[in-house]
C-alpha cells in the first residue's frame, strides 16, 4: 500500500529528494488525524489507551513515525519532518480559529 508519504519517504531514503523538499511537501499538505475520545477519567483513558492501539491512518504521520522505526530515516531526518508536520497543523489549527 502506498500513498503520496510513503512515497516521499521512500525518495528520502532513495535520495532522489532531498529532505528541504520533503519538509516542504508536508508543511504544504494536510494532515489526516485521529478523532479525540472524551474520557470520564484518566483511569478509563488508560484503560482504553491499553485495550486496542490506534488503528493505521494512511497519509498521516503514522507513516513517517513508520519509516523512522524501519530506519529508513534518520533522528534527524525525523526531527525536522515531526516538526514540518506540526508546524502544518499549527497552520491549520489557525486558519480554523478556535474551537468551539
Amino acid at each position: 500500500m502506498t500513498n503520496e508519504v510513503i512515497e516521499l519517504l521512500d525518495a528520502l531514503h532513495d535520495g532522489t529528494v532531498t529532505l528541504e523538499h520533503v519538509a516542504q511537501r508536508f508543511r504544504d499538505r494536510r494532515w489526516p488525524r485521529r478523532s479525540l475520545q472524551e474520557h470520564a477519567s484518566y483511569k478509563e483513558m488508560a484503560a482504553a489507551e491499553l485495550s486496542d492501539p490506534e488503528p493505521y491512518i494512511p497519509g498521516s504521520y503514522d507513516d513517517v513515525a513508520a519509516a523512522y522505526h524501519a530506519k529508513k530515516i534518520s533522528p534527524d531526518q525525523f526531527r525536522v519532518l515531526s516538526k514540518a508536520v506540526a508546524d502544518a497543523q499549527s497552520s491549520e489549527d489557525e486558519a480554523r480559529g478556535p474551537r468551539q
